[in-house]
């Protein structure tokens, strides 16, 4: 744009331009300030995310799980809602539908991918020998390409089945959401490798992650919300599992070696996000770091409404109410012979621990809060404005 300011215009149009051309120069860019409109949001993960995937593969877990706020058990291994739930809600969208679950399911606003057990690398143990779910990320990647082209072909035939997948718009404009990698970190753990050997896995597994983000992208998604994985070194199933010495626990009686592996993990995966916003030009990355605002939460517990920080809700037994032989849901028979049923505390929403493994709702809804604004974000990004470059 040329402009041009002269004498010959007159003093009063001289005045106009040159104030113009003030503005002009002086203007800086300025960021979107609406909201982002995601009509369906694709997830991709494990236990912390499954709205019912691994349910539908293996059976649906047992009371008290869901009592709190669908009073049933709803596929979730918690007592109600998980992060994934307040995040679409927030959104506007209804509760994800695992891909998995043939009944009841409505995938007009995205599709759930996530099972309790995932890791992002395949492994080579059964679930009934490991406890890791065989659906790892490259097999929920198989799924979702494989409802992306059957999604295509309804939408070609008149039926009901055209009003319970999204629109093909959907999938460019959606927002695409993955928490994974817990169970690589914590599965290499309990096959007895060292920490330095978990490590040393790392480039393979994040290696992994990034083909399956940009076969994502290769099919159209563009908008990427990318979660660290979580203080592992708090979990009571861990503490529990791996003993460890008193010296490295740090003052909030969580393992330190554990959770320097759990931030090695996300300090590369955050490099990994940074690489993928160079070589994918047309994608927007968010990365969120859960595992500062879950250990914000455990250590200041007390201050923010919550009780006994590492104790577990649902459970049985030993230090931290938990016992590595009778999950939440179980029984077991005491010294008298009396069947007792390992239920829930008495009062889940002050307590952060659901059942050793996973949170409770309160606690998700006290991550959720703080995650869905700028706070915990790279770049400072908020949720609702996810789809807007920095």
């Amino acid at each position: 744009m040329h402009i041009s300011c002269s004498l010959s215009t007159g003093n009063h149009a001289m005045d106009t331009c040159v104030l113009f051309l003030l503005l002009l120069l002086s203007s800086k860019p300025v960021s979107a300030t609406f909201s982002c409109y995601f009509p369906a949001v694709f997830n991709f993960g494990d236990s912390n995310s499954d709205t019912g995937g691994l349910a539908a593969a293996f059976g649906q877990f047992s009371s008290p799980n869901g009592e709190t706020f669908f009073y049933r058990t709803a596929g979730r291994v918690s007592d109600g809602r998980l992060l994934i739930d307040f995040m679409v809600q927030s959104l506007g969208l209804p509760y994800l539908s695992a891909f998995l679950d043939a009944l009841g399911s409505n995938f007009t606003h995205g599709a759930n991918f996530a099972t309790g057990g995932s890791t992002i690398r395949p492994q080579n143990t059964t679930r009934h020998q490991s406890g890791l779910s065989p659906i790892s990320l490259n097999v929920q990647s198989y799924q979702f390409n494989d409802f992306v082209v059957r999604t295509q072909i309804i939408h070609k035939v008149e039926g009901l089945f055209k009003k319970l997948v999204p629109k093909p718009e959907a999938f460019t404009h959606g927002l695409y959401t993955f928490d994974i990698g817990q169970n690589d970190l914590t599965g290499g753990l309990f096959l007895n490798l060292t920490i330095n050997q978990v490590k040393a896995s790392i480039p393979d597994i994040l290696g992994q992650f990034e083909t399956v983000v940009k076969d994502v992208y290769d099919k159209g998604g563009r908008f990427f919300w990318i979660h660290s994985i979580g203080p592992i070194g708090c979990l009571p199933y861990v503490l529990e599992h791996l003993p460890i010495d008193e010296r490295q626990m740090d003052t909030n009686g969580c393992a330190n070696p554990f959770n320097e592996l759990a931030r090695f993990f996300n300090h590369k995966l955050k490099d990994l996000v940074k690489q993928l916003r160079e070589q994918l030009p047309k994608a927007v990355i968010t990365y969120v770091d859960i595992y500062k605002a879950r250990y914000t939460l455990i250590s200041q517990a007390r201050t923010q409404g919550f009780e006994h920080p590492l104790r577990v809700c649902c459970g049985y037994g030993q230090k931290y109410n938990y016992n590595i032989h009778v999950g939440c849901g179980g029984k077991v028979v005491s010294k008298n012979g009396k069947e007792i049923f390992v239920g829930s505390c008495k009062d889940p929403s002050v307590m952060i621990i659901w059942d050793g493994i996973h949170y409770t709702e309160a606690a998700n809804k006290w991550v959720f809060d703080r995650i869905v604004n700028e706070s915990y974000s790279d770049p400072p990004v908020s949720l609702p404005m996810a789809c807007h470059r920095q």
